[in-house]
């Protein structure tokens, strides 16, 4: 949970990055013009099938600004993560780091969907019971577990990502994902209770400090086992949805 000090002191950062970078690409536009055809800042360009298809370049800047913001938070936790710091760690210009990610808030967010990837293909084209084909409780305790993982190894992205995006938490697109998914399992397996709300519920207990509060190093997989026994509560005896 933040203040609302600390969420406005965020949004005031995140406001003077966005008036730099783009008083930066004002700077640039005459040069970048001749450039995004040849290889500039453009991000993607229309593929031979008709798709949208990432630049090489674009693709290897968005590497490099994430594990620079990687790297950022792994030295100093979410309060380190700048635009600034971020693109001069990564090695290009702010400018590029505000147009791909938009603010410090779409950095965390970038990095989630990014370190999520794996969970999310295979809730969607994987073997049950993460993917299709199994019942809905035995997909639900798998995907809780697939979750709990990797917030067990991002708790300090997590907590990071909590504060700065706190006003659109439920906007969010990795939130959006894993609410979604979760309250269409819950509603096959328990159609009696509020799904939405039961899978807001259990997001809750996905913040960073207390994975951290909870996990000691002697028992790294504390927080997936209480998560998967809270479920099991909320779910009941399972007798319908298949269980």
């Amino acid at each position: 949970m933040t203040d609302g000090r600390t969420e406005q002191l965020d949004a005031t950062r995140d406001r003077a990055e966005q008036v730099g970078a783009a008083r930066d690409r004002a700077e640039q536009v005459g040069a970048g013009r001749e450039r995004v055809g040849a290889g500039g800042e453009r991000a993607e360009r229309v593929g031979a099938g008709g798709g949208r298809v990432e630049r090489g370049d674009a693709a290897r800047n968005r590497v490099a600004v994430l594990r620079a913001t990687e790297r950022l938070l792994a030295e100093g936790g979410g309060d380190h993560v700048s635009i600034d710091r971020v693109a001069a760690l990564a090695g290009v210009g702010k400018g590029t780091v505000f147009r791909r990610f938009g603010s410090r808030a779409g950095l965390l967010q970038a990095l989630l969907e990014e370190r999520s990837k794996d969970l999310r293909e295979a809730v969607t084209d994987g073997p049950p019971p993460l993917g299709p084909g199994a019942p809905a409780r035995d997909r639900l305790l798998a995907f809780l577990d697939g979750l709990g993982a990797i917030a067990e190894g991002n708790a300090i992205l997590l907590a990071a990502h909590e504060q700065a995006c706190a006003e659109d938490k439920y906007d969010d697109p990795s939130y959006r994902s894993w609410h979604g998914h979760l309250s269409a399992l819950i509603g096959e397996a328990r159609p009696e209770l509020d799904a939405g709300f039961v899978a807001h519920a259990l997001l809750a207990v996905f913040d960073g400090a207390l994975i951290r509060q909870v996990t000691p190093p002697e028992d790294p997989r504390r927080f997936t086992r209480s998560v998967r026994s809270l479920a099991l509560a909320l779910l009941g005896d399972g007798a319908a949805g298949g269980g």
